[in-house]
């Protein structure tokens, strides 16, 4: 125990309910201003005026298209078309797969017009199918497909030269009366100018989110109105649509881009707004949330939907307030709780205890308290929508159980003189392992957040187009272990391997995602902060034989 940390005298209450209330105050504030709902001049969602075109893929639950043989049923798309045309004119279908070709059939009994979109990829065969099925339909269904799509980014992908591509689409215009186009993101039109003569108006996608070089939300609107005339300028003989614009609304940071509820909801009624006064047709993505998506390109890929893929309810009902956080009086309550839990433990911990602590200590668990309080509601909302899959449940799960339990257990150890146990005192030789129980779970709680924080890291270094960055209940967990190292940290022993590596792993994962992500990222600074934090944490330790 650090003696210098301690004072024996009557123990008063008065600093930590001080505290106390200081803490609570704090998190309200903060969830107050988390959850401030914005006003948009246009609501992004209005059945008084309806959309021009919105993409629609059915998928619900579990259901995917990445398993060949998912097929929906005619009822369940019945349902999702006769409310899309409450506020919709158009759906932009992507394939005939998976029971898709029965869309235009639905459609028109409940007076949607359809843009028919083939599926083109390496497969020839499976192309000829398609094509087939596709013609058919524009046939079956004159007065509902207004317009055949004729393979969707298939250039972007690299599964097709842009000649056989372009015979693809004179096959198609031969074949059908209604007008034909291609889609791919802006800038493969400009390099395959020979697509240009083959369609009859010209589909591209402006998606501000994912371009090289992210825009921010609030630049979003412009930056599709400048590419659609840089492209009008470039093919200035044909109609532009932009078959594909949006935002998401969850997801990783990507340079100043963020994906929000509220950023998602102001992009959209600022480019319908532009749309409306510049005259020119929009086709958002998407209809609906698509969690299948979340396999290929992360948590970002499930959340474009206009409305919610369970529960089928609009995202933004017009005349609601839009908030980040709708339920935020709720997280704030738990957030409120914790802080409580926190300062109870910690007071609980005194009674039996001959000593008073000095202010460092009831200082240190306010800080762990109020940054707990403050991110248990953000981290319960990203576990909510960043697990996908049973592993990442798992995953992201352990960290939160970490970030919850961590200022407890902190308390409960910095109260008691105690010190950031080693991981020799878990998993070491016989004379370093430790009977205490609170010590135990304490450092399981510290292995968990180590191993979970590290695969995070790495994933940064590797492979970070589509990882999440956990800051929240990262944060959680490493301030109360800093503020104990801080505070009991042990004056001997020896620094443990274990400790080392972790802590330099942490470090220069650190250094490179920061540099890696830009400055703009304040995700990626804010958890590259809390790696340092815990780096520096690990290097501190030192383990200390126990006696018998």
């Amino acid at each position: 125990m650090d003696r210098r940390l301690w004072r024996t005298e009557p123990i008063s209450y008065r600093t930590p309910l001080a505290l106390l209330l200081l803490s609570l105050c704090s998190i309200a504030a903060v969830w107050w201003w988390l959850a401030t709902p914005v006003t948009l001049a246009h609501a992004p969602i209005d059945p008084a005026a309806k959309l021009e075109c919105v993409s629609y893929a059915p998928f619900r639950g579990e259901q995917t298209p990445l398993v060949p043989t998912t097929q929906i049923s005619t009822e369940q798309m019945a349902q999702d078309l006769a409310q899309l045309a409450k506020i919709s004119n158009c759906v932009r279908t992507y394939s005939i797969e998976n029971g898709l070709d029965q869309v235009p059939a639905l459609a028109g009994k409940v007076g949607l017009k359809v843009i028919q979109g083939i599926w083109l990829g390496s497969n020839r065969l499976k192309n000829l199918a398609q094509i087939a099925i596709a013609v058919q339909l524009t046939k079956d269904y004159p007065n509902v497909i207004s317009a055949v799509v004729v393979g969707n980014e298939v250039l972007l992908r690299g599964e097709m030269t842009a000649a056989d591509l372009a015979a693809n689409i004179r096959s198609v215009k031969s074949q059908v009366k209604v007008p034909v186009t291609y889609a791919d993101v802006w800038e493969f039109w400009l390099r395959n100018r020979e697509i240009y003569d083959a369609v009859d108006f010209i589909t591209i996608h402006i998606l501000p989110y994912w371009e090289d070089f992210p825009i921010r939300a609030r630049h979003a609107a412009a930056h599709v109105d400048s590419i659609r005339k840089r492209v009008a300028v470039a093919f200035p003989a044909k109609e532009i649509l932009i078959g594909e614009t949006g935002w998401p609304s969850a997801g990783r940071m990507r340079d100043g881009a963020l994906p929000s509820r509220t950023n998602q909801a102001r992009v959209v009624s600022e480019i319908l707004d532009l749309a409306k006064r510049e005259n020119f047709r929009v086709n958002l993505i998407e209809a609906y949330d698509q969690p299948w998506k979340r396999e290929l390109e992360g948590t970002v890929g499930g959340y474009w939907g206009l409305i919610d893929a369970d529960q089928r309810a609009l995202n933004y009902p017009a005349g609601v307030p839009i908030s980040n956080y709708p339920s935020w009086k709720l997280q704030m309550g738990l957030g409120l709780g914790l802080s409580v839990l926190v300062f109870a433990v910690g007071m609980g911990t005194l009674r039996r205890r001959p000593w008073s602590p000095r202010f460092s200590a009831w200082l240190t668990l306010a800080i762990s308290a109020t940054a707990a309080g403050i991110l248990l509601g953000v981290a319960t909302d990203k576990l909510i929508y960043e697990s996908y899959g049973l592993g990442r449940w798992l995953q992201w799960g352990g960290l939160l159980a970490a970030g919850i339990l961590s200022p407890l257990l902190c308390a409960y150890a910095t109260m008691s003189g105690r010190s950031l146990p080693t991981f020799l005192e878990l998993l070491g030789p016989g004379l370093f392992r430790t009977r205490s129980v609170s010590t135990v779970l304490l450092g399981l709680t510290l292995i968990v957040t180590a191993l979970i924080g590290a695969e995070t890291a790495l994933g940064f270094v590797f492979d970070p187009r589509y990882r999440d960055f956990p800051f929240a209940a990262l944060t959680m967990a490493v301030v109360p272990f800093a503020g104990l190292m801080l505070l009991n940290r042990p004056q001997g022993g020896f620094r443990p391997i274990a400790e080392s590596v972790f802590a330099g792993l942490f470090v220069l994962a650190a250094l490179y995602v920061g540099f890696n992500e830009g400055p703009d990222n304040w995700q990626s600074l804010w958890t590259c902060a809390i790696y340092l934090l815990f780096g520096i944490t690990l290097w501190r330790a030192r383990a200390v034989q126990i006696p018998e």
